[in-house]
């Protein structure tokens, strides 16, 4: 194989991986988005309350990192959040600029019962995919994440 062809084919791959992934990522969120419909959430309030049920506070611009929201959806959704009682804001000691947000416990036992919605709905989210399978793409995709950081 002529070295134009290996470049060719490695730029294809790396095409059809993005396309895969991002294929994979939209039908597991819409099905996910239809586990969470039955308990009146996002997937953008759960992946918060995910986070924050981690740790003891997290600062803005981690959570819009985790929810991949801009700045100013943020801020709604955890105005929202604040309003339902799921979480409440504070300036962060060391800088009083940054704000830091934790969530509460009745945010900590919601977070739950979402979790345990989606391990019951498993199937309904992952059709057709072995336990093998799944944890074998656990195990790639954490450490492909691990790598793009």
């Amino acid at each position: 194989m002529a070295k134009h062809e290996v470049i060719a084919a490695s730029e294809s791959t790396a095409e059809e991986l993005v396309l895969a992934l991002s294929d994979a990522e939209r039908r597991v969120t819409r099905r996910l988005s239809q586990v969470l419909a039955h308990h009146a959430c996002t997937t953008e309030r759960w992946r918060a309350l995910t986070l924050l049920s981690r740790g003891s506070g997290h600062s803005m611009s981690e959570l819009a990192e985790f929810t991949q929201l801009p700045p100013a959806s943020l801020t709604r959704l955890v105005d929202g959040l604040v309003e339902d009682n799921l979480v409440h804001r504070k300036a962060d000691p060391r800088d009083r600029r940054r704000v830091i947000v934790h969530i509460t416990p009745r945010g900590r036992t919601l977070q739950r019962r979402l979790s345990e919605a989606i391990a019951a709905e498993r199937d309904t989210i992952f059709a057709d995919v072995g336990e093998h399978q799944l944890g074998h793409w656990l195990e790639s995709f954490a450490a492909l994440a691990s790598a793009l950081r």
